[in-house]
């Protein structure tokens, strides 16, 4: 009786499951467990696997960018010291070639100054001998005019003027 008992409450306890009810549930189980491990897990680790190798390039392209990156900062840094290098010598050469420029010049105009100053020279003393010549004529042929009135005689001969001329402007000279 004990066992009828135990069945007749274990019919009329909701909490124990019939055992067909636990063999077809233990089936359903079995094929739902075996289709999804079949079909979807597959597409999760997939999907997963496609992530995560996303995720990864994503990294390794930002670390790559990254070096590149710092690449050309320090590509950018070298050019730009040497820009600045390749400034100063430009401009010490500048300074160097002006400096040159203005000594030329200075040497040009200081040249130029003194042919400037020798045309005068020679200017000068051509205008004084011109003027000289000129004064020698005049004097001789006033000298002549004056000799001859007091000689009292016409003094024609050249040779003589020439001669009276220079012993005039000689005795003027020696006067002085």
């Amino acid at each position: 009786m004990s066992l009828r008992i135990a069945a007749a409450e274990a019919a009329a306890n909701p909490l124990i499951p019939h055992t067909a009810e636990l063999v077809v549930g233990a089936i359903a189980f079995g094929l739902l467990f075996m289709v999804l491990r079949s079909k979807v897990v597959p597409m999760f680790e997939k999907a997963f696997t496609a992530r995560t190798e996303a995720i990864q390039g994503g990294i390794e392209k930002a670390e790559r960018a990254q070096r590149e990156a710092a690449e050309a900062l320090s590509q950018y840094t070298s050019q730009l010291t040497e820009a600045r290098g390749e400034a100063q010598k430009i401009c010490e050469e500048a300074r160097t070639q002006g400096a040159a420029i203005i000594e030329d010049l200075r040497a040009k105009a200081q040249e130029e100054a003194g042919r400037i100053t020798a045309a005068a020279h020679a200017s000068i003393e051509a205008e004084r001998q011109q003027a000289i010549t000129s004064l020698r004529n005049e004097v001789g042929t006033l000298a002549t005019e004056l000799a001859s009135k007091i000689v009292g005689e016409a003094l024609d001969d050249q040779v003589r003027q020439s001669r009276i001329v220079d012993r005039f402007l000689e005795d003027l000279e020696k006067s002085k």
